[in-house]
C-alpha cells in the first residue's frame, strides 16, 4: 500500500518541490536490490586465445585429422567406426589450438581457471583415461554446482591438489598431447568443457554394474556438458549472466517419462530445475537436450501416466532438428517409435540410480 501511495503523490503535481524528495526517496529505496556478483562476472578464457568467438579463423581451433574445423566444436561434429559402420559421435566440449610452441614443437601455452573455483579431481597419469592429464573445477553458481574441466596436459601446475582454491586467472598447467589414445604432438590442443554434474552416486551406481570408478565422480561419464562456445558468446553479450537463464536456451532434443522411486540426485542438486510442486514418487517427465543433458523435470500428466501404462519409459516430443546428427545415440528411431538405445538405457540407469 506504501509502495502505491508514494507514486500517487509523485503524479499529482510534478512542479511540487516536495515530490521531487517523495521521487529520490522511491529511486533509493532497497526495492530492487542489485544483483548478487556472478562467479561469472570476472571469466578468463582458457587459454591466451582470445578470438574463441570467431570459430572459422585459422589457428583458433584445433580440428581432428579429418581437417574440419567443425569436429573441434562442440555436438555431433565427428564420425567413429564401430562394428565395420561409420556412425556419427559427440564432443562434449572445444579443443582449443596453440599459439606458441618451443623448437621441439611442443606447446608453450599456459592453461588458466576460467573462473573462481574449486579443484575437485586431478589425473595425473596420461595414459589411465582418454582425456590425458586433466584437472576438475567446480564453481558455486546459484543453480548448483558448475564443472569445468581442462584436458590433454602436457604438465600440471606444482601444489594443485584437490580442495584447493583457485581465482579465474590462475595458471592450471601447460597444454600438450596427453591421452589413453595419444595425440600427435601437431594436434597438441587444450579439450575444454563446462557442465553439468550427472549423479554423485556414480561410484556406488558403477560398482552396481560391475564396472571400475575409475575417476570417481568425475569420470566422464558423470559429466555432461553445454555448449562452451554458446556460453562464452551468451556471457560476452550480457552484463549480468545467469547460467540457469542460459539452460533456458538451449533446445529440447526429447522428453522421457518413467516412473521413479524418488526424485533423481541431480534435480535435488539442481533444484531449480525441477518445475513445479515438491515430488516424492511416481511418473515424472525429463526434458533432455540432444546429448542428454536434462533440461528441466516434471510431474507428469495424467495422459503422460495413461501413455507409459506398465512399460519402463517413453520416449516422446522428439525433435529431430535438434537431435541432428544424434552423436549420442540415447535414442534411435526403430519399429515406427523412438526408444532407449544401449546407450540410452545405461544413462538412463546412471540419472535415476
Amino acid at each position: 500500500m506504501g509502495i502505491f501511495l508514494i507514486f500517487g503523490l509523485g503524479c499529482d503535481s510534478r512542479d511540487d518541490p516536495e515530490d521531487r524528495i517523495v521521487e529520490e526517496m522511491i529511486v533509493s529505496s532497497p526495492l530492487s536490490p542489485a544483483p548478487i556478483p556472478s562467479i561469472w562476472d570476472r571469466l578468463v578464457y582458457p587459454t591466451d586465445q582470445k578470438d574463441l568467438l570467431d570459430w572459422q579463423k585459422p589457428g583458433v581451433y584445433q580440428p581432428t585429422s579429418s581437417g574440419k574445423i567443425e569436429s573441434a566444436l562442440f555436438g555431433s561434429a565427428r564420425t567413429t567406426k564401430q562394428g565395420g559402420r561409420l556412425l556419427s559421435s559427440f564432443h562434449e566440449g572445444l579443443d582449443i589450438a596453440s599459439l606458441r610452441r618451443d623448437r621441439r614443437s611442443r606447446p608453450l601455452d599456459h592453461i588458466y581457471a576460467v573462473a573462481d573455483g574449486t579443484v575437485v579431481y586431478v589425473n595425473t597419469i596420461a595414459g589411465n583415461s582418454s582425456y590425458g592429464r586433466y584437472i576438475v573445477l567446480t564453481h558455486d553458481d546459484p543453480l548448483g554446482e558448475v564443472y569445468t574441466l581442462y584436458a590433454h596436459l602436457a604438465t600440471i601446475s606444482p601444489g594443485l591438489k584437490k580442495g584447493k582454491s583457485i581465482r579465474a586467472g590462475e595458471i592450471l598447467g601447460v597444454m600438450g598431447n596427453s591421452g589413453l589414445l595419444k595425440i600427435p604432438l601437431y594436434r597438441a590442443h587444450l579439450h575444454f568443457e563446462i557442465g553439468l554434474i550427472y549423479n554423485q552416486r556414480f561410484v556406488r551406481w558403477a560398482h552396481s554394474r560391475k564396472m571400475k570408478a575409475d575417476h570417481g565422480t568425475y569420470n566422464g561419464w558423470n559429466l555432461v556438458g553445454i555448449d562452451p562456445l554458446a556460453f562464452l558468446r551468451a556471457r560476452e553479450r550480457q552484463d549480468y549472466f545467469v547460467f540457469s537463464t542460459h539452460l533456458e536456451s538451449i533446445p529440447r532434443a526429447f522428453e522421457v517419462v518413467l516412473n521413479v522411486r524418488r526424485v533423481p540426485d541431480y534435480f535435488q542438486r539442481y533444484p531449480m530445475l525441477w518445475n513445479g510442486p515438491d515430488f516424492s514418487q511416481g511418473t515424472i517427465v525429463i526434458g533432455c537436450s540432444e546429448n542428454g543433458l536434462p533440461l528441466y523435470g516434471r510431474e507428469a500428466s495424467r495422459v503422460e501416466k495413461d501413455a507409459l501404462g506398465k512399460k519402463k519409459q517413453i520416449i516422446r516430443n522428439v525433435d529431430r532438428e535438434v537431435l541432428g546428427r544424434n552423436g549420442r545415440h540415447l535414442i534411435s528411431y526403430r519399429r515406427a517409435n523412438w526408444q532407449l538405445g544401449p546407450r540410452g538405457e545405461r544413462w538412463l540407469s546412471l540419472l535415476t540410480y
